[in-house]
């Protein structure tokens, strides 16, 4: 296991590093809020496709109804805009504080949440509701830093991703009050994270550190850590329907990582395009679509070659490679609830691009400034465990 270390992790309060006296009541406290992060998770249903419940006829019932919509969070312009799907038009939009950067669906499918990062100023980051029933946004919720937001497997907290302060914050899912930190401090860009099958652990990716971070929440948060071979900046990570494997985007190394889980080392490597970004499973658990953002540059372009690579899990190869017509910038977003379009940011480009998953033809809308990660609301599952919808 090339490049792996261990370290313990919940030694931290919320803003800092507990002098020795403190230590053990704070490992006690990782240990059990470690405990409580995976406990009474639903079980996978389907072993060998843990996708199954986010097929596209398993749109949960209390969400039968519900207005279809794609919700655009645009971090320079720091504004949300909300698309019909079936129009193709901007139909809403609102302010958000300084640097929206995701709209996360809560693990109880009941709220949409805007991270607001603290992104160029010391302090100042929220967590904005939107009730999905009106679309329209409530009071937000001051934290420090809110980069990503994810939710343990059974729900008990929500998982602040605090990139700015290379730590997570565990909070209570509905209030946000914190429960308890952990400091990853050698997970420098600590920013996208999937879970294992039976919720024991989860990996984040280091965005800065070219590494992966293993939290295992068995373990009282225990962190292992490992330096991808040829990443530079690995992003968006996603685990195969057997939930055997990892798949981790990496925006320098131009393809995408297969990760073993349970030993976190490298078993593969897939060249997919210019600056892989994020990383999208088909409705039915088969295909898995990586976005190329065309650069390797933090803020690129325009019109640069960006790209969509389809692959296929069971081969572990690219199937098929979509183009944005006169180029773009395809980053982060999520598909539709019948699975047949791909909804993504256009990051240098001002758009948002509906790609038809049959033929990669691609639609484009613009919005505001730099959109990032958007997702399309509802969405099938029983529950979510964050980001712009990692459903299962």
């Amino acid at each position: 296991m090339r490049g792996v270390r261990f370290l313990i992790g919940g030694c931290a309060t919320a803003f800092m590093t507990l002098c020795p006296g403190e230590a053990s009541r704070a490992e006690s406290a990782a240990s059990q809020v470690g405990r409580e992060a995976f406990t009474g998770m639903p079980p996978a249903v389907d072993r060998s496709n843990l996708y199954s419940e986010a097929s596209a006829d398993r749109i949960n019932p209390s969400l039968n109804g519900l207005k279809p919509l794609v919700y655009v969070p645009n971090v320079k312009s720091g504004d949300v805009y909300v698309i019909d799907p079936a129009s193709f038009e901007v139909v809403n939009r609102f302010k958000i504080g300084h640097s929206p950067q995701h709209v996360v669906p809560s693990w109880d499918l009941k709220t949409l949440w805007v991270t607001e990062s603290s992104e160029g100023r010391r302090t100042g980051g929220s967590l904005v509701p939107i009730d999905p029933q009106t679309g329209k946004p409530g009071s937000p919720i001051p934290v420090p830093d809110a980069y990503n937001m994810y939710f343990t497997p059974n729900g008990a907290f929500a998982i602040i991703v605090a990139e700015a302060y290379k730590r997570l914050e565990f909070r209570d899912p509905q209030t946000m009050a914190l429960r308890h930190s952990l400091n990853v401090r050698d997970c420098p860009g600590i920013n996208h994270a999937d879970f294992s099958i039976d919720g024991r652990y989860a990996i984040f990716t280091c965005e800065f550190g070219g590494r992966l971070a293993k939290i295992d929440f068995s373990k009282g948060d225990a962190v292992q850590i490992l330096k991808l071979s040829k990443g530079g900046m690995p992003q968006d990570i996603r685990i195969s329907p057997d939930g055997k494997t990892f798949y981790v985007a990496d925006m320098m190394a131009d393809g995408v990582f297969v990760i073993d889980g349970e030993t976190l080392s490298e078993i593969g490597f897939i060249p997919t395009g210019i600056g892989t970004h994020g990383l999208y499973p088909s409705r039915d658990g088969r295909k898995l679509y990586a976005t190329n953002r065309g650069s390797h540059r933090i803020n690129g372009l325009r019109n640069g070659p960006g790209s969509v690579s389809v692959i296929d899990f069971a081969t572990r190869s690219v199937e098929s490679t979509w183009p944005i017509p006169g180029g773009g910038s395809p980053d982060m977003g999520q598909v539709s609830a019948d699975g047949e379009r791909l909804w993504l940011s256009g990051r240098f480009d001002d758009v948002v691009y509906a790609i038809d998953t049959k033929t990669g033809t691609v639609h484009s809308i613009p919005v505001g400034r730099s959109p990032h990660g958007l997702t399309v609301w509802p969405q099938p599952g029983r529950y979510s465990l964050g980001h712009t919808g990692n459903m299962r």
